[in-house]
């Protein structure tokens, strides 16, 4: 599985992500801004208390207030949170831009309890699947008469993508709701039956091991459902696949 994490417990996990960067770079402002404007208004309030403080003799004096600094400290959060909302609506929009032509796409249908991987043969095409047609025998409910399926493989709580790739996932669940959260891809979102998410597609950064877990509590063996994710080289993902490629057929000649 993924490497455990020993470093920097107390704060984010590394980025790995292009947009997932994006999404830092919003959290990060918030974070800063939100810490100036305590320490700025902790320090007013001490100073507040202590100028003016009861002291013997001295009378209160009565303050209307000020208009003009009422008015600044009005309009100046308005512009910053609707700065923060066109922000953070323009970084969710390049979130559900369409997928690249060059994305590999890959099939997550998760289930109680692990996470079926299918990916494209040879020709790069998935095959087709409707939820209608998922059962017992046909658990990613697949259509038998695409030939686009026929050189399709799966892979069970293993996903293994190369570094760099844009890669378009088609996210789905055979029975309850389960979620596709993996932190360093800055990535959450929830696997839902009866349909199929087709927005999501990143690309990462480095390679590495890392974990996708279930953010949905789905039953008594929740705790364990989780994949590993392998993002690898271009060479060793092509070298990967190999594994699951059919072997080719040996080229018989007929004497005539």
């Amino acid at each position: 599985m993924a490497a455990a994490r020993t470093d920097n417990l107390w704060w984010l996990p590394p980025v790995i992500t292009t947009r997932g960067q994006e999404a830092d770079k919003i959290f990060y402002f918030i974070f800063w801004l939100t810490t100036v404007v305590f320490i700025v208004t902790q320090i007013l309030l001490i100073y507040y208390c202590v100028k003016y403080r009861y002291r013997k003799g001295k009378k209160a004096v009565y303050s209307h207030g000020n208009n003009k600094f009422e008015i600044i400290w009005t309009i100046t959060p308005t512009l910053i949170f609707f700065g923060l909302f066109f922000w953070s609506n323009h970084v969710w929009k390049e979130f559900h831009e369409t997928p690249p032509a060059d994305a590999i796409t890959i099939e997550v249908t998760a289930e109680q309890y692990g996470f079926n991987m299918r990916y494209p043969g040879p020709d790069g095409i998935l095959g087709k699947a409707e939820d209608s047609s998922m059962s017992k025998d046909n658990k990613l409910g697949l259509d038998a008469n695409d030939p686009a399926g026929k050189d399709d493989f799966t892979t069970y709580n293993d996903m293994t993508i190369p570094v760099g790739k844009p890669i378009h996932l088609l996210i789905r669940s055979r029975d309850v709701i389960h979620a596709f959260y993996v932190p360093v891809f800055r990535l959450y979102q929830d696997m839902v039956p009866g349909r199929t998410i087709n927005w999501v597609w990143f690309v990462t950064t480095e390679v590495g091991n890392h974990e996708l877990a279930c953010n949905q509590l789905c039953g008594k063996g929740h705790y364990n459902m989780k994949a590993k994710i392998s993002i690898v080289t271009e060479d060793e993902y092509k070298k990967w696949l190999q594994g699951f490629l059919p072997e080719p057929q040996p080229v018989v000649m007929i004497k005539q």
